[in-house]
């Protein structure tokens, strides 16, 4: 099993704004330092034509997402907070607002699969009504697949 994630941001102004010039200026760097990192499976990019600037998955051009797959909890921790792209998380504050619902989402999917924005939404939408299940979670938890087994035993 790999681990899929999700997340979307509000940008505060438009993706060719000089507010937001910065964040795009690093965001190859830092998709490269994913590519590159332990862990690394996939990570959604403009194959079909388009990217988190021109996709519009909620229907705002404000709304940016970003979604990829790693082996492991840990790989994608380690990424997120102990390579080079904690410098960039540290300053979303310049280029994003404070989302008021939960905007991120983890959950397992099986090795070769490939999640779809679609799902990404879904995923998210159920942990923002639900909370923290084995089914849609965030870092604060620490669900397995055994977790994942027991809640669709329970279903």
């Amino acid at each position: 099993m790999n681990l899929a994630q999700f997340n979307i941001a509000e940008a505060l102004d438009s993706i060719d704004s000089p507010i937001m010039a910065d964040f795009v200026a690093n965001v190859d760097r830092i998709n490269a330092l994913a590519d590159k990192s332990l862990g690394f499976v996939w990570r959604y990019d403009d194959d079909e034509g388009e990217d988190l600037f021109s996709l519009e998955a909620y229907k705002s051009k404000f709304i940016l997402v970003n979604m990829s797959v790693w082996k492991d909890r840990t790989s994608l921790f380690d990424y997120v907070y102990k390579s080079a792209h904690v410098e960039i998380y540290k300053r979303k504050k310049e280029w994003f607002s404070k989302m008021p619902k939960m905007h991120m989402v983890l959950w397992f999917i099986e090795d070769g699969d490939i999640p779809t924005l679609n799902e990404g939404k879904q995923r998210l939408e159920y942990l923002q009504k639900h909370g923290e299940t084995p089914y849609a979670f965030s870092f604060k938890s620490d669900f397995n697949i055994e977790d994942l087994e027991a809640f669709h035993a329970k279903k």
